[in-house]
């Protein structure tokens, strides 16, 4: 039971020390079952004797012994906790309004930190992501908001591992889960995405009568270039017609012809 901190006791800490030593041993058997405690595998044990950490590294997992009466322990959870950041109303950088909410995954890899340094390492760490949340976005504009969530996970939780550093906690992943705009602004953005697709359509649709024309333009020099050339377009343009099943036919007729008859 001999502690590698008891130095600080102080005389009247040893007499307790001693007395404690004492009683569990007159009281043998039955004490056993007062100093013999367990944890689990995901769990570590902080001991406290009379008030002081007696060892910088915590106990377990399985079994460990304490003194009755000047020990007393605190159980750690190691496991990885996750937690809902609630929805923030954020002031973005170009003076947008927008509803952030998120998740954040932290575990506790220093349990006398946890224990020692915070009252409560899980809930400070829930305040702290909440303003961290906050002050991330506050540098950002909406384009980048919606654009860039890997990079704004990224820098919260670099900021959130940096602060809880001290309290032995590691942040382990951030993510962004929502970001949701005012409806006035969001009919706005599809206004604004529906008349540039509009524009895009109607540029594409001018490229296109432009390249037809350039095309109808080199075809008619080909064609005047060779007299039988048109002569075949015109068979051509018959044998379309008939593979329709139209009942009319029409035939093109040379100017020289109607010249002649206007004279």
């Amino acid at each position: 039971f001999k502690s590698k901190n008891t130095k600080g006791l102080g005389c009247f800490g040893w007499l307790l020390v001693l007395i404690s030593l004492l009683f569990v041993t007159a009281t043998l058997p039955l004490t056993i079952f007062m100093c013999v405690k367990i944890v689990k595998e995901y769990e570590r044990a902080v001991i406290f004797r009379l008030g002081r950490i007696t060892d910088r590294k915590p106990k377990g997992p399985g079994l460990f012994f304490v003194l009755p009466c000047t020990d007393t322990f605190v159980k750690v959870d190691l496991r990885t906790v996750s937690f809902d950041i609630p929805p923030q109303e954020i002031l973005t950088r170009d003076s947008v309004t927008v509803s952030v909410d998120g998740v954040v995954y932290f575990c506790i890899q220093c349990p006398i930190s946890s224990v020692a340094n915070v009252s409560n390492a899980h809930s400070s760490t829930r305040l702290l992501a909440q303003t961290t949340l906050r002050n991330v976005l506050g540098t950002k504009n909406l384009a980048e908001l919606l654009s860039d969530r890997e990079g704004i996970s990224h820098s919260m939780q670099e900021s959130l591992d940096v602060a809880t550093n001290p309290w032995g906690i590691k942040v382990e992943r951030v993510e962004i889960k929502d970001v949701k705009l005012p409806q006035q602004l969001q009919r706005a953005m599809a206004a604004e995405a529906e008349a540039s697709r509009e524009a895009r359509a109607k540029i594409i649709s001018a490229e296109g009568e432009m390249n037809a024309s350039r095309a109808l333009k080199e075809a008619s020099l080909i064609i005047s270039e060779s007299p039988s050339a048109l002569q075949l377009r015109y068979l051509q343009t018959l044998h379309t017609i008939a593979a329709e099943k139209n009942s009319t036919i029409i035939f093109p007729m040379p100017m020289d012809i109607l010249q002649n008859f206007m004279k």
